[in-house]
């Protein structure tokens, strides 16, 4: 049994639209994956399933022992609390220090004040930022305002990173910095990955396990390997 399991998931909007038919997915403890697949493959929505931002039509939904489809939306802070989320466009709050967009994530949960300040400083110092803790995020180029996402999203040492088209608004090179600095913590500190991309020269660079959509359904599921092109 994987940290991650969907069983016969099945999602269809209110509007008709269905966007996963009958998915079935095993996740590792530990693994690192890249969820690829063209526009409208359902990719973004597998990933709301997950932090249940959406709840499927049918089927089952597990990570790490909660039935994520069965949380009362009172109780699914418990299961936000077991991940990190890093999205495409940042979402640094602009008026706040680097120290402080990451400590932000502590205080919202109601985190030991004794435990904030060594808990912030080991996530900046995880993905590179422990001398730029006083800087504004407009202070910043993209590529470290992403890490200061990265930061904020690890610094409650989640079990699951799930990345949205983490390197979406970052060139080549940055991209693939982005991506090395998530290999590196998901091997250093045994975090789950999921990131969802578009970037094919990165998946086949990393070679790590690869779930392929295609129009809602599971294309191909392989432990290691390359981008898959006729999911476009």
């Amino acid at each position: 049994m994987g940290l991650i399991e969907f069983k016969n998931v099945t999602k269809q909007y209110k509007n008709g639209v269905t966007a996963l038919y009958d998915l079935n997915l095993d996740i590792e403890k530990g693994d690192f994956v890249f969820i690829i697949g063209g526009s409208g493959s359902g990719k973004s929505t597998l990933i709301k399933l997950l932090y249940r931002e959406e709840k499927p039509s049918k089927g089952t939904i597990l990570l790490g022992g909660i039935r994520v489809e069965k949380l009362r939306n009172r109780s699914v802070y418990k299961l936000r609390r077991k991940l990190g989320i890093v999205f495409q466009d940042y979402r640094l709050l602009p008026k706040l220090t680097v120290y402080e967009n990451v400590a932000f994530a502590l205080e919202a949960i109601g985190e030991k004040k004794s435990n904030i300040k060594p808990k912030v400083l080991k996530s900046l110092e995880l993905v590179g930022l422990k001398g730029r803790i006083r800087d504004y995020p407009e202070n910043l180029s993209g590529g470290e305002q992403q890490r200061v996402a990265i930061a904020r999203a690890i610094v409650n040492e989640p079990r699951v990173l799930i990345c949205d088209e983490p390197t979406g608004n970052l060139d080549p090179v940055m991209s693939l910095e982005i991506v090395q600095l998530l290999a590196d913590i998901n091997e250093k500190e045994g975090t789950t990955v999921l990131m969802v991309t578009h970037d094919k020269d990165i998946v086949n660079k990393m070679q790590k396990h690869v779930i392929a959509l295609r129009e809602g359904h599971l294309f191909k599921d392989y432990k290691k390997g390359d981008y898959v092109d006729e999911v476009l």
